[in-house]
């Protein structure tokens, strides 16, 4: 059986498991270009939690093994993806005739970074040499010279004597450097925001810039701040009134992947976070927004809000098949709706509209054995019993 379907349908054998064992799972347990055992490996990390890759990046790092470097490479190019990437895979080992690059990330606008992976880096790198491979893609029509970087991801976060041979070198405009874990630390922050302009600002983090204006640090950082507490300030705004005293000091609810583990089975397949609220298909051909709420009542109405964004709606646009869910209260009270059946529902819900941006309002109302979506004056109700997950 395939190392996907052992993880799809009998995921308990191998959770846990050192990634190691894992790759000894996938063909014939060796890492080599272009073979089935690189292959299911490849995507098996496709598939698999983002706090389990960050896992398998401690145990390559940790303690050397057979084809550690070659298992980081791949969970390195991995993260990319999981940074809203377009990944291409490099070698490996290099060949003669070949460009030895371990990964090319590239974003819609042109730009591209040269990905070179270490696990260490206690031995001096030849910056020349990974220079010349971005000379290589240039000629080779694989990435633009202009629009081009190269990036260093080493394995540990103490790289003093790196950071010093990069900025003696003729390379210095040209090459960044970052950590494993500051790298998964990024990916984890992506997978916590919902706004697509912080998604930019992250992205260019990893591009070379001048830092003696510290700027676009600061608004990275107080644009992802604002992003957290969006939501938490629209339910207190749009909600419907006035929380309680007992609603103020709770907790904002996050139970998102509790609900895409029930959606999985229905769906029969294995979604990915791409950010708080936005789940991909591994084929990157199913896509579900789950949002979720807590519960809401005063003089004996009970119900529960959400909010619907314009860029999650291009987002279920843009797949083969797309859901909306919505967790009322915990994932034991889940609405699941196809995309083609909840988009025109939006016409009939009112909106608010912040500086430059705008969403939709989801109130759902829980009455005796029914639960139901109200819309503005003057649109019917909508029954959603037949869209809840048992």
């Amino acid at each position: 059986m395939a190392l996907i379907d052992l993880w799809l349908h009998s995921q308990s054998q191998l959770t846990g498991k050192h990634i190691q064992q894992i790759i000894a799972f996938a063909g014939d347990g060796k890492l080599r270009d272009g073979n089935p055992a690189s292959r299911e490996f490849r995507q098996f990390l496709a598939v698999v939690p983002s706090p389990v890759l960050r896992q398998y990046a401690s145990e390559c790092l940790e303690g050397s093994f057979t084809d550690s470097g070659l298992a980081l490479q791949e969970i390195v190019n991995q993260i990319g993806y999981r940074l809203g990437l377009t990944v291409e895979h490099g070698r490996y080992r290099g060949t003669q005739g070949t460009i030895g690059f371990d990964g090319i990330w590239s974003l819609p606008d042109e730009r591209s970074i040269i990905v070179e992976v270490k696990t260490t880096d206690a031995y001096r790198i030849d910056l020349d040499t990974i220079a010349g491979y971005r000379g290589a893609l240039k000629i080779a029509g694989k990435v633009k010279d202009e629009s081009s970087s190269m990036l260093i991801i080493v394995g540990r976060q103490d790289t003093g004597d790196l950071e010093a041979q990069i900025r003696g070198s003729r390379h210095a405009w040209d090459i960044r450097l970052i950590s494993v874990d500051g790298l998964l630390r990024l990916m984890t922050l992506k997978e916590e925001v919902e706004d697509p302009r912080t998604l930019q600002k992250i992205h260019n983090i990893l591009f070379p810039m001048e830092f003696t204006k510290l700027d676009e640090i600061v608004n990275l950082v107080f644009s992802t701040a604002e992003d957290l507490k969006q939501d938490e300030e629209q339910m207190t705004a749009d909600s419907g009134g006035e929380e309680t005293a007992d609603e103020k000091k709770s907790v904002p609810v996050s139970f998102h992947d509790a609900c895409i583990q029930k959606i999985e089975p229905i769906l029969k397949t294995s979604f990915v976070k791409k950010s708080r609220a936005s789940y991909v298909s591994s084929d990157a051909k199913i896509g579900v927004i789950c949002a979720v709420s807590k519960q809401y009542e005063r003089r004996g109405e009970r119900w529960f809000w959400f909010a619907f964004h314009p860029h999650q709606k291009d987002f279920l646009s843009s797949l083969e098949m797309g859901y909306v869910a919505f967790g009322c209260g915990s994932e034991k009270l889940l609405v699941l709706v196809p995309r083609d059946t909840f988009m025109p529902w939006l016409e009939g819900m009112n909106k608010t509209h912040v500086e430059d941006r705008f969403y939709w309002h989801v109130h759902i109302y829980l009455e005796d054995d029914s639960i139901s979506l109200y819309r503005s004056k003057g649109f019917p109700r909508i029954e959603l019993n037949p869209f809840l997950v048992n």
